[in-house]
């Protein structure tokens, strides 16, 4: 029998210990050698990731700044965002500079009174960032003819047809841009009714360009899908813009206005003398006392805006800008920017045939409604507003934005 020293027993019983010890220790040691390169391998390549942060957590600055640009009064909120910060980065326009400044092209007449839109956008496009000198980098070509400036100086429409049509037959014979697309990257602009008449004389420009008009009635020729409807707006306003003061408005509806169109006679004839319905077949004489028409703005909540003879009034505007829920009650008529902003968030739109059941609608609108619909109204003010030089989001750069949409579609 051997016998085993203790010696022996401790040597032989601790090696496989050391062993495993050895074993595990070297594991361990792999381990953080690989997560440590591996790490510092994916601090150089990979970009670090986003943090998501709600909305109630964004910088106070930025969310209003999102909260009142881009809100649900639009049809698609972050296309117009995107696509808007786009167009302010690429969008160029070349102005044509032919003609004599000093009689019909180039100067408006003025930027005031009713038809101001037609001035403010000629003055505009001059001062702002998307005029290009180059015609080569031009994705739209604007003909400057202002009709409302032939009509100041007593220009007959009969001439002013033959003016607009001797200018644009200059402009394709001199120019090879007109012929690369047959004019469909051109564009004019004009508010007077008169002036939409004025290019009749030349239907290339009827047919083929976009026209930017304050007379946007389907039935006179205005196509949604290439032509842009144009606010009219006038300016200056006599009063300040409304809003946040649905406690003074005690008034259902008002309209003043002459009786120059069907529904503007059924309207009158049928609500003239209701006592909830402050209803005018005449305009509001001055000698009634100072800025009567406007105030009646300020204490009504729905204001009627019936088409007139071709669906030409700043009435809209003056809803809009004084705080008042404008009534469309009009058939076939193209609203501006309709299709960027969602109209009925901020306004009511009827059909003509309403007209009948008009005090029934709009008593059974809520008040909260309403005020939902007031406090959308006072969001979209600022489209409706023409400046100089011209700001971001007002009446200049949406209709430019308009235009921007347009272009993709014929840019050569």
């Amino acid at each position: 029998m051997t016998i085993v020293k203790p010696s022996q027993l401790s040597s032989s019983s601790s090696s496989p210990l050391c062993s495993l010890k050895g074993s595990l220790l070297t594991v361990a040691v792999l381990t953080f050698l690989s997560l440590f390169y591996l790490s510092l391998d994916s601090l150089r390549t990979s970009p670090p990731s986003p943090i998501v942060v709600g909305a109630n957590q964004l910088p106070h600055t930025f969310a209003k700044e999102e909260d009142e640009s881009y809100s649900d009064v639009y049809h698609s909120p972050e296309s117009f965002r995107s696509n808007y910060a786009e167009m302010e980065n690429k969008f160029k326009v070349y102005i044509y500079p032919d003609g004599d400044p000093n009689t019909f092209y180039q100067t408006p007449r003025k930027v005031t009174g009713k038809y101001a839109s037609e001035g403010y956008f000629f003055k505009n496009i001059r001062e702002s960032r998307f005029r290009t000198l180059d015609p080569e980098e031009a994705d739209l070509f604007f003909v400057p003819v202002s009709p409302h400036k032939m009509r100041g100086k007593g220009t007959s429409y009969e001439n002013m047809t033959v003016i607009v049509q001797t200018y644009v037959d200059g402009l394709i014979s001199k120019y090879p841009y007109w012929n690369r697309t047959l004019g469909a990257d051109h564009f004019f602009v004009t508010c007077h009714d008169v002036g939409v008449r004025a290019f009749e004389g030349s239907p290339v420009m009827i047919k083929n360009t976009i026209r930017v008009v304050c007379s946007p009635s389907y039935n006179v020729g205005f196509i949604p899908h290439k032509d842009v409807a144009l606010p009219q707006v006038l300016q200056p306003f006599a009063l300040p813009a409304g809003g946040n003061d649905v406690e003074n408005r005690t008034t259902l509806g008002f309209w003043a206005g002459h009786r120059n169109s069907k529904i503007r006679v059924i309207l009158a004839r049928v609500w003239e003398n209701d006592t909830e319905l402050d209803i005018s077949n005449n305009r509001i004489n001055r000698a009634t006392g100072h800025l009567v028409y406007q105030k009646r703005f300020y204490r009504t909540k729905f204001c009627i805006c019936p088409g007139g003879s071709q669906v030409n009034s700043a009435r809209i505007t003056d809803s809009i800008h004084y705080g008042c829920v404008p009534v469309i009650l009009s058939d076939y008529y193209d609203l501006p920017f309709n299709d960027i902003l969602d109209w009925r968030k901020f306004a009511v739109v009827l059909r003509e045939r309403d007209v009948y059941d008009l005090k029934q609608i709009l008593k059974n609108i809520t008040q909260s409604e309403f005020v939902s619909l007031h406090n959308n109204l006072v969001k979209v003010q600022k489209h409706f507003q023409w400046n100089s030089p011209p700001v971001k989001f007002d009446a200049f750069h949406m209709i430019m934005y308009e235009l921007w949409l347009r272009h993709h579609v014929i840019k050569y």
